[in-house]
């Protein structure tokens, strides 16, 4: 019989409460922020699997010998390139369980949008997240990739949230293409469930693509590529240099300039047949 989740609990003080009055059998961490490793530590559970917390040092620490791999590849920068799982295998194995190419699962609400541009419909989703903002490609790059799609017939559709609302205010003028605007979470799936193609870097609309069962391109530059299961659904576009995985903020590189639009067609022309 498969695992069903009875509740699921936002990261809310309500919900800590109650968690922490409660008692359970088996607790399993995935997660190594500081805020899910000290309730990790909090929570009354008989046994303990995953990401906790050291109560000498608050550091983040693996609590069974399944979790140490995914420990390991994010302390040391060698043995996270050296990694050749996927990251939805490396929790399976974490949680004891066995990856057999299993599907992620994502609930989209009916929603209408008033769409007019034609189909196949490219959703470029244009950021990236706050984080490491080396993996921005350029609204010079966005603006010939909307050029190129547009005149080959192809429809184009701006997604982002509130970080790229100006970014994608200034695509749509400058390019004439569609941007509904931002949207909660839930609707924002809905929207991208309208795209028959996403193109999207390292970051939540991956997920949700992915979710969706959209063919997608990602770009990448900092991430081990192995990291990454695409269920067939896409490729992985990476700058024609070798990154230091240093995970730094900014880089003198600039590496996601030299993916060049005309590749970037190039994969969507071939995911379109």
């Amino acid at each position: 019989m498969p695992a069903v989740v009875d509740r699921a609990l936002g990261f809310e003080l309500p919900n800590i409460v109650s968690l922490l009055a409660d008692q359970f059998d088996l607790l399993i961490n995935l997660d190594k922020d500081r805020e899910a490793i000290a309730l990790a530590e909090k929570i009354s559970a008989k046994s303990k699997e995953g990401f906790g917390m050291d109560p000498q040092t608050g550091k983040c620490v693996p609590l069974n010998e399944r979790a140490r791999h995914k420990w390991m590849t994010g302390l040391f920068d060698d043995i996270n390139k050296a990694n050749r799982k996927s990251y939805p295998q490396e929790i399976f194995e974490l949680c004891g369980f066995e990856f057999g190419g299993e599907r992620y699962i994502l609930d989209v609400e009916d929603h209408r949008w008033s769409i007019t541009e034609p189909h196949p419909l490219i959703g470029l989703n244009t950021g990236c997240g706050g984080r490491w903002t080396t993996r921005l490609w350029p609204d010079s790059h966005w603006i010939e990739l909307i050029t190129r799609l547009k005149s080959s017939g192809k429809g184009v559709l701006l997604l982002g949230g509130p970080q790229e609302h100006e970014k994608n205010v200034h695509l749509a003028s400058a390019t004439g293409t569609a941007y509904l605007g931002t949207f909660p979470l839930k609707q924002f799936i809905s929207l991208m469930s309208q795209c028959d193609i996403v193109v999207t870097a390292v970051t939540m609309a991956l997920h949700i693509a992915i979710g969706l069962g959209k063919k997608l391109i990602l770009f990448n530059n900092i991430f081990n590529r192995n990291e990454f299961e695409l269920y067939g659904l896409g490729e992985i576009l990476e700058p024609p240099v070798d990154c230091k995985g240093c995970f730094k903020s900014a880089c003198e590189q600039n590496c996601m300039s030299l993916i060049e639009p005309a590749e970037v067609c190039s994969a969507i022309q071939r995911l379109v047949h």
